[in-house]
């Protein structure tokens, strides 16, 4: 087993704590994993990407030519990776802030209204824990017990941000229940 994902966005949407959170993960299910982030220089606000590669096998290399799965956080994102998404693969897309579709027929896209279900947990900086709870859904690397304990692992300095979180990740679960 193989899963290479890169998650893109802007600074501030937690793209890059996204991929940490899946990497802990795999450090946790005892997997390889290799997490590589890539920012513009003007940090928040700015592009921010990162690619995560999960393995049963030592990972050779965190460079991800055609991932498995693209977590799309905003339009700039889906535009700029789509093409590079392999066939079949997958896509989830924050119909929050993207107002277009996948254009690819070959790929297997999941809207998901990230901002909107992250004010609905109570705090807008969870859309990233949404979409975590979206993708462990859709790929089944993960069981939902094993975010969670990350979740609380990652956010033991600032307990109260934690219910936050594990209902964002509640919410991102069942977005993509419903839309299967």
């Amino acid at each position: 087993m193989e899963e290479k994902i890169i998650i893109a966005g802007f600074g501030g949407q937690g793209v890059l704590s996204l991929g940490q959170f899946l990497a802990y993960a795999a450090i946790r299910d005892k997997k390889e994993v290799t997490w590589l982030p890539s920012y513009g220089p003007e940090m928040r606000g700015g592009t921010s990407n990162c690619s995560v590669v999960i393995s049963d096998k030592q990972v050779a290399s965190p460079i991800i030519e055609s991932p498995d799965c693209l977590i799309a956080m905003n339009k700039p994102s889906l535009i700029k990776f789509e093409e590079k998404v392999k066939n079949g693969g997958t896509i989830i897309v924050n119909s929050s802030l993207v107002d277009i579709k996948v254009q690819r027929q070959d790929l297997n896209a999941y809207y998901v209204p990230l901002n909107d279900l992250a004010n609905q947990a109570g705090n807008v900086r969870t859309a990233n824990i949404v979409a975590l709870g979206a993708y462990i859904q859709i790929s089944k690397l993960f069981t939902k017990e094993t975010i969670e304990e990350v979740i609380k692992e990652q956010f033991s300095k600032k307990p109260k941000v934690i219910p936050y979180n594990l209902k964002a990740l509640e919410l991102g679960i069942e977005a993509v229940k419903v839309s299967v």
